[in-house]
Parts: C-alpha cells; sequence; structure tokens
C-alpha cells in the first residue's frame, strides 16, 4: 500500500529531475525483462499466485549464481508462498533486511486502457499493476542484488531480501508468517521497505525526499447496538438505527490529542522550508513548546496535516436491519482508526468508550472479521516512534546529495499502513525507503492505469544500486 506524501505543497525548492540513468545495456535489459516478468505475472487475491513470482524471482537468482541454501521458498499455502534471497557479507555488522510484497490489488480489464497484467510501455510510462505498487521497486531489489553477486561485492552485513504474500490484503501476510515461523531467516538490525518513502516531483522537477520513518497503526472497532425490535409501524426511541448513528454523531464531534513526535516534529521542521506564508509559520508554531493552538486549528483543516497530527477514527461501514418493515434488531458500524505511535489499541477502545458514553452501545476490537474479547499484550503494546538511526540516514543524505543536489529530506510518517506494521513490532525498526520519482498530482497506486515514468525507472535501479552500497559498506 504505497503511501506518499501528497499533502505537501509544491511551492520553493525545485530542480529538474536527472537525466536517464545511464545503465549499460546488459543491465537495463535486465531491469525491463525483470519488471515485465513481474507485472505480467497476476498476483492478486481472488485469481493470482504469489508463488509463481516467488518461484520465478528464485530462478533468477539461481541464474545469477545465488545457491539453493541462500534461497529459501515458502508459505502457508501452494498460493502464498514467499521468497528470501540472503547475499553473504563479511558479518563485520549485523544484517539488512529489504521487503517487498508481490501482491497486488484487483485490476479489470474493462476498467483500465491497457491490460494491467501486461507491461505497456507508452508515451513515456510503463503501465501495468504494480508499476507503482510495488512491483516495479521489488524488481529493483532483485536486480540490484543480482549486480552486486556478479560483482563479487562483498559487504559488511548480509542484505536479505524479503517478497511476501498478502501486503495488500488477503489472510496469509507473508511477513508475519516469517516472522513467526522463520525468525531466523530475517532477522536483522534494521529493514528498508521500498512501499514507503519516495522521490516526490511535479512536473517532472523534484521536490524533496520522502523517508518513511515512522507510521501509525491499524485498528478495527465494531459498534453495536441490538434490541428486541418489533413491527415498523409503532416506532420507538430506543431504535437501533438512532441509537448508533447518535453514538456515531458524538464520534464526529470529537478530536484525539495533538501530538507529535521525532518524526513528525522533523516533517513539519522540514516541510517548512519549501511551504510559503501561513502554512509554513504554522508549522513553526506547531513544533514549539508549548505548541500554538490556532496554528493546529489551521493545519488540522488539512486532511493530511490533521492525520499527522492527531490518531484518526471515522466510520467505514455500516449494516442494520433484517427487514423493510420491522425495526431493527441490530445497527452495526466499523471503525477504522489509525493510531499515533505511542498508544496502543486497547487505550483506544478505552477512549471510544469514553467518546460514546452509552453503555447500550458495545464496542469491541475486531481483527480480521472476529471480535477480540480478551485484549492480549499485543493489543496492550504501544509502539514508541522509530528512531532516526544513522545507518540509514547518513547514506541517504550521501546518495541522494549525489542524485538530487540540494533536495531535501524530510522524514514523514505514513498515517497509512505497510508491512512494517509486522516488522517493527518484531523490534526490527524499518524505514521507507525508494528511489522512485512520482509527480504529485500522478499517484495511481490501486487506481486504474496504474503508471510509472520510464525515467523514474531506470533511474530507481541506479538509486538503489548506489544506497545499498552505502547502507552495507565493505567492497
Amino acid at each position: 500500500m504505497k503511501n506518499r506524501c501528497l499533502a505537501i505543497c509544491a511551492v520553493g525548492l525545485s530542480l529538474a529531475l536527472p537525466a536517464l540513468a545511464q545503465l549499460d545495456p546488459q543491465t537495463r535489459q535486465l531491469s525491463y525483462d525483470i519488471l515485465k516478468q513481474l507485472i505480467e505475472i497476476n498476483t492478486t487475491d481472488s485469481v493470482g499466485n504469489v508463488t509463481t513470482a516467488a518461484e520465478a524471482m528464485a530462478q533468477r537468482f539461481r541464474d545469477a549464481g545465488f545457491s539453493d541454501s541462500d534461497i529459501f521458498i515458502g508459505g502457508p499455502n501452494d498460493r502464498k508462498k514467499n521468497v528470501v534471497v540472503r547475499l553473504k557479507g563479511t558479518g563485520a555488522k549485523k544484517p539488512v533486511l529489504l521487503i517487498g510484497h508481490l501482491d497486488v490489488v484487483e485490476a479489470h480489464r474493462e476498467d483500465w486502457t491497457t491490460d494491467p497484467f501486461k507491461l505497456v510501455e507508452k508515451d513515456g510510462y510503463f503501465y501495468g499493476r504494480g508499476t507503482e505498487d510495488m512491483k516495479a521497486s521489488d524488481a529493483i531489489y532483485v536486480i540490484d542484488m543480482m549486480r552486486l553477486k556478479r560483482e563479487g561485492y562483498k559487504p559488511d552485513r548480509d542484505i536479505i531480501l524479503a517478497l511476501t504474500a498478502d501486503e495488500e490484503g488477503g489472510g496469509s501476510n507473508g511477513v508475519d508468517w516469517l516472522l513467526n515461523n522463520h525468525r531466523d531467516l530475517v532477522d536483522a538490525e534494521f529493514a528498508l521497505n521500498a512501499d514507503g518513502g519516495g522521490v516526490t516531483t511535479q512536473n517532472r522537477k523534484v521536490m524533496l525526499v520522502e523517508l518513511g520513518a515512522s507510521e501509525k497503526l491499524y485498528a478495527d472497532y465494531e459498534w453495536e447496538v441490538t434490541n428486541p425490535g418489533g413491527h415498523s409501524s409503532i416506532p420507538t426511541k430506543v431504535n437501533a438505527i438512532y441509537r448508533l448513528s447518535d453514538a456515531l454523531e458524538r464520534l464526529q464531534d470529537y478530536k484525539f490529542p495533538f501530538e507529535l513526535n521525532d518524526v513528525t516534529r522533523a516533517f513539519f521542521l522540514q516541510t517548512a522550508t519549501v511551504e510559503k506564508g501561513q502554512t509554513a509559520a504554522d508549522m513553526l508554531a506547531v513544533t514549539k513548546t508549548p505548541p500554538q493552538e490556532a496554528a493546529i486549528t489551521r493545519l488540522s483543516e488539512d486532511p493530511y496535516y490533521n492525520a499527522t497530527m492527531h490518531t484518526t477514527c471515522i466510520p467505514t461501514r455500516l449494516q442494520a436491519g433484517h427487514a423493510n418493515n420491522a425495526q431493527p434488531q441490530r445497527a452495526m458500524a466499523n471503525i477504522n482508526c489509525r493510531i499515533l505511535p505511542g498508544h496502543s489499541r486497547a487505550e483506544v477502545l478505552g477512549d471510544l468508550q469514553k467518546v460514546v458514553n452509552d453503555p447500550k452501545v458495545s464496542i469491541a476490537y475486531v481483527l480480521n472479521g472476529v471480535k477480540i474479547t480478551e485484549m492480549g499484550a499485543q493489543e496492550k503494546t504501544a509502539m514508541p516512534p522509530v528512531k532516526l538511526l544513522p545507518a540509514v540516514m547518513d547514506p541517504l543524505e550521501k546518495v541522494v546529495g549525489e542524485m538530487w543536489p540540494g533536495v531535501p529530506i524530510v522524514p514523514t510518517m505514513g498515517t497509512g499502513a505497510t508491512d512494517g506494521i509486522y516488522t517493527n513490532p518484531a523490534g526490527i525498526p524499518t524505514y521507507g525507503v525508494c528511489g522512485l520519482a512520482i509527480d504529485l498530482d500522478d499517484d495511481r497506486s490501486h487506481g486504474r492505469d496504474e503508471r510509472l515514468p520510464v525515467a523514474s525507472y531506470y533511474k530507481g535501479v541506479d538509486f538503489y544500486y548506489l544506497y545499498l552500497k552505502a547502507v552495507a559498506g565493505g567492497k
């Protein structure tokens, strides 16, 4: 689920997108071939097969000289197998883990102007489901791991790549499965996730480079009102829909407290340098101690900035009634929350109960459609924001300075969710690092006619090659 900082206004610094990456002909052709192969393997949850893609990439690694002992394929069922590949280093430093999901969201041919499961190059773009989210990044991982292997590169730390299932949905998330069943294969000092971060451009001009340094915690809560019901000709005040509606109105009027952490504070400080006027002043004002209330109010009018400063909870599904001529015996709403780091699902459950303040409205945490009646350690644990490690930041500053001189690096907190929701709680701090440049007004992830600039793809191949060498060290 690609989460880009699309709310940043494209003002201030703007530098031309660098020229097309000068890859050697063999690497360029390989980059195209692997992208095409991945795009044309359907990996949707409904009819696709992630295992086919995992096995295809495993064969690519074998052809590049990786031994079978460095390649693992496994998963909970035949359609949802993951591939893990290790480029061995000297062991001077702990490993770095690269994570990327092979699955894609659904795409129907009748909705697209091209076949979503064919790689089509036209007008300077690659079209196809996954070109942006995130098979292009998967292909880049594969290509650059192969390049390093063929060079005989010996890093100071092992580089581990995990290409996995069911980030976009489904019940067989690959990162979660690997952590629970084969932790030794993916254990690392930190993880890099190209499903976050990225190079933000407008009209092909680079504005900033995002570093996904933290993300919110995802949680669903089921609100339910039940009563005996009755004939619709005799309305009563205990109508379940009315009662649920009153509770939802209280939620609409409630705002969770303002809060910044190291990542979001850095985000506002950095973004203020490319903003102007009142917005720039407000961004600086909210980072003060104490923050300026009027500035919080003004920034909160922007949905993205509001989500950056607050936990958010909104209704996403409603269900009620059993017949047109009967009072509803049950009314239910799903409340989807995105929780700021440092707070737990159990804590937010308590907050929602206080907001509703009605014993007739039951509220339960829901996981994969099942009510959790007894909150466990996972639900009670509040994950702190990820720290900005020099081992991640210093190499990023070096490579960005070489490829996009003068462009600021802006730490961001994902308001959505990636597979970092599994690696971060497992003690593997995870950072969204992606070298793909996507225009502010052309983010088509999950949408029709998903596409990626051709120049952006090949430049991204160069970016990760340089970044991995800077992160892993060695020679």
